[in-house]
């Protein structure tokens, strides 16, 4: 389901949010945005899927749960991350370069062995090192419930893009209230997450 996710050209943008790998069996929710349709009948044809269920947020986003059985590259694959006291902080975002890009937390020696033991052919690319605090899901949690959602909207509908495909006038009547507003919210959201990024 990796290359799918990462590379699949119906999947514009896919996020694991959970999983649970059990050694011989392996269950992720992604978050897709993309064609659902054109995912479930891949899903169909590929041997290792043993069950999915897809659950539509819109026209164009949905959730999909997968369960894969694991084969041996799989347990290669996993066993750096699941033994020890290594947790692996959601999401784990898939990069249409087929680059999978998330953080890990734990004891300084058990993420050194994690890394170097991880099997060819996947190479590992360090980006930042830093502690608990840095990771997305922590830099989002220091959002309102309110920035929250404009800025997932705002990413959603391509303010962030480049170049920007959406504008603040765009986000403010999918949400129903002013540009103004919506101008407020994305500064001091922005402001806290680069505070607390670089501070």
């Amino acid at each position: 389901m990796y290359g799918v996710m990462a590379e699949a050209s119906f999947v514009e943008r896919a996020t694991a949010l959970q999983w649970n790998y059990t050694g011989d069996a392996l269950g992720i929710l992604h978050y897709v945005v993309g064609d659902a349709d054109a995912l479930e009948a891949v899903m169909r044809e590929i041997p290792e899927v043993v069950g999915y269920d897809v659950a539509h947020v819109d026209a164009g986003s949905f959730y999909v749960y997968v369960r894969d059985t694991t084969t041996g590259p799989l347990q290669e694959m996993f066993a750096p991350v699941t033994s020890g006291g290594i947790v692996v902080v959601p999401p784990v975002k898939y990069e249409p370069d087929g680059t999978v890009v998330f953080s890990m937390f734990g004891p300084d020696d058990e993420l050194q062995e994690a890394v170097t033991s991880v099997p060819a052919p996947i190479d590992v690319t360090i980006e930042a090192v830093g502690g608990l605090a840095d990771t997305a899901t922590a830099i989002e949690a220091r959002l309102t419930d309110r920035q929250r959602e404009i800025v997932k909207t705002a990413v959603t509908m391509g303010y962030y893009d480049v170049p920007r495909t959406a504008s603040q006038a765009d986000i403010a009547t999918d949400l129903g209230c002013s540009p103004s507003t919506i101008a407020e919210h994305l500064r001091k959201a922005e402001s806290r997450m680069m505070r607390g990024q670089f501070s």
